[in-house]
Formats: structure tokens, sequence, C-alpha cells
């Protein structure tokens, strides 16, 4: 039996490595490193010290790229104060902060309908929207209102087909409604509906067209193309809760015939599995095209609302022990309102 001394220093070490990495490292350490990685908050990479985000000002169209304030921290949201200081300023780029450079940008129309602003592209979200804090540090999320959206429909290294991936973001769980779909995640190439099992998202919302938890909502729920799933019953999971933290960590993973859920309190606590099982009948094998959306379904509806920080999505699929020591670390980043 190990001493109390050697539990300590392991559970010393274990802290520290938490403290000191960020959540793209605890994915590479575990096997299934990050194919994309965005945030408007934080670098999520220990050592990244690029571009975040972009801005652009509507005073006279001049753009502005806002990082961390030092390799590995916290965005630096008085950079982008000062810059849009008098006028409106919108999020034009998020950056991915893997060598993959899966940026998200303006969305494209899709097949659910051409989208509000010029040339039928979704809108741009307000950059001064979505205040937040991360250890007392000020910086932005990306609050999304029915309309807007973000994607990429040329990404590199993410899953296609039925190859295994992870998915986590951290939303605003406070901030939601039941139109169609605030998803983040794996999605169509083409901008439209090509069916079922060709995307896997993230969804966070209270829709009840297809499937639901338990409770009223919102929940976190896998959009799987011709359905929004909890679990194995297309219709309801009762062990997926409502859940409406401020600040929620929303998680997902697939492989062949198996995928689940999981869900908890970002600014403290661990999270809990929600469903873990195999797919929904008609979704195996998947056929996952690889593209990245960000408040939008795969066609690009856009009726949905909500507020993102970050998010990723790796190869692989993660173990529970990498997924817990993603959490403790955005826990550990100390979301604040």
């Amino acid at each position: 039996m190990p001493s109390f001394f050697s539990q300590l220093t392991a559970g010393i070490v274990a802290t520290a490595a938490v403290a000191s990495a960020s959540t793209c490292d605890i994915y590479a350490s575990g096997g299934t490193p990050c194919v994309a990685a965005h945030s408007t908050t934080r670098a999520l990479f220990s050592s990244y010290n690029g571009n975040l985000y972009q801005v652009k000002r509507s005073s006279d169209g001049k753009t502005a790229n806002i990082g961390p304030k030092s390799a590995g921290g916290v965005a630096n949201g008085a950079a982008q104060d000062s810059f849009c200081s008098g006028t409106t300023c919108l999020i034009t780029i998020i950056y991915d902060q893997t060598s993959n450079a899966n940026h998200l940008t303006q969305a494209p129309p899709g097949g659910a309908g051409a989208g509000p602003g010029a040339g039928g592209y979704d809108n741009l979200s307000n950059a001064a929207q979505a205040p937040t804090t991360l250890g007392g540090q000020k910086a932005y999320g990306v609050y999304i209102a029915p309309g807007g959206g973000y994607r990429n429909n040329n990404a590199k290294g993410t899953a296609k087909g039925d190859a295994a991936q992870g998915l986590y973001a951290v939303l605003d769980g406070t901030h939601y409604n039941g139109g169609c779909c605030f998803d983040y995640g794996n999605a169509e190439t083409s901008s439209d509906d090509t069916g079922a099992g060709h995307m896997e998202a993230i969804y966070f919302g209270n829709i009840r067209v297809w499937g639901s938890g338990s409770g009223t909502g919102p929940w976190i729920m896998a959009d799987l193309e011709n359905g929004l799933f909890s679990g194995y019953n297309p219709k309801q999971n009762a062990a997926d809760p409502t859940i409406n933290y401020r600040y929620v960590t929303a998680m997902l993973k697939g492989g062949a015939n198996k995928w689940a859920i999981k869900g908890g309190n970002a600014a403290g606590g661990a999270v809990s599995q929600f469903y873990s099982g195999q797919r929904p009948a008609g979704y195996n094998p998947m056929k996952k095209e690889g593209a990245i959306i960000l408040g939008i379904g795969g066609d690009n509806s856009h009726g949905a609302q909500g507020t993102f920080y970050e998010g990723v999505m790796t190869s692989g699929y993660p173990s529970d022990a990498t997924e817990s020591a993603v959490q403790a670390n955005i826990v550990a980043a100390k979301y604040g309102a």
C-alpha cells in the first residue's frame, strides 16, 4: 500500500500537471490529440501564443487579432476594449490553435435556406456581448443570436466516416432556446443535409422536435443529423438531465457503434456521464464528413442561440480519465461572470 506521503506527492504532481497544461495538452497525453481547438477566452495549449480570434470594427472596417496575454494564458480582453472603443466590433474569425488551421469564419448559406445578411451568409457575433472572466481576468465569449453562425467546410484532420472522435465545449447554460440547432462539432462539407449519421456534434438547448432529456431543458445532446439524440432511444433519455449552470461543460465522443454524452458545471466539480452505449438504429456505421460548425445545424439551420467560450475536436475516442482531467483543467481556469 502506498504511503500517505507518496499519495500526497502524487496528488500534488497531478494537480500541478492540470494547472500547467491546458486541455489539448491533456488530450495529447491521453493519446487523443486535438485536431481543432477554438476559444476566444484562452489558449488551449500551454505553449500557444498565437491568435485566438479576429475582430472587425464598424467605424472604419479595420481588423485586429486578439491573442493571449502570454503563452498558454487568458485572452487579452483589454486589447479588444481598446481597439473597439467608441464603436461596434464583430468577431470575424475564430482561429484554430492546432497546426491544422481549422479556423471558423462566417457560415455560408445552406440547404435550410439562405441566411440573413449580404450574400445569404449568417450574421457575425458582436464581440462585446458575452463578457466573462477567467481567474479574474476579463475576456469575451462568442454570443450567437438566431441568424448567426460560423463554419469551416474544408477542415483538415477531423474524423470522417466511422472514425472515432471526442469533443467538448464550454457554454453559457443560461443562454439557449428551442430553435435548431446550437451545435459545435462535426458536420457536412456541403452545408446541406446529406442524411442520418453524417454529423456528430454537441447540441445544447431545449428543442423537443426529435429527442430530449428529463425536465424542461436545456439538455446536452448529440446532433447526428436527422435527429438530436440524448441516448439510444430516439425520443427521450431520462438520465440526460436539465443542465443550466452559468458555465456548462458539454462532452461528446463517438467510435465504432459506441458513443457517450457527459456534462457538468464548468466552474466546479466533475463531469457526469448521461449516456454511454451503442448507436441509435440507423446510425451504425457513421458517415461523418469532417466539416466544423458553431451555432448552427449541418444544413445551416440557424434558429438557435447560445454562447460559446471554448471547445475542441480530437482524433480518437478519449478515455474517461482524460475527460476528467480536462474538466479539472476547465474548473482551474476559474470562469466567472
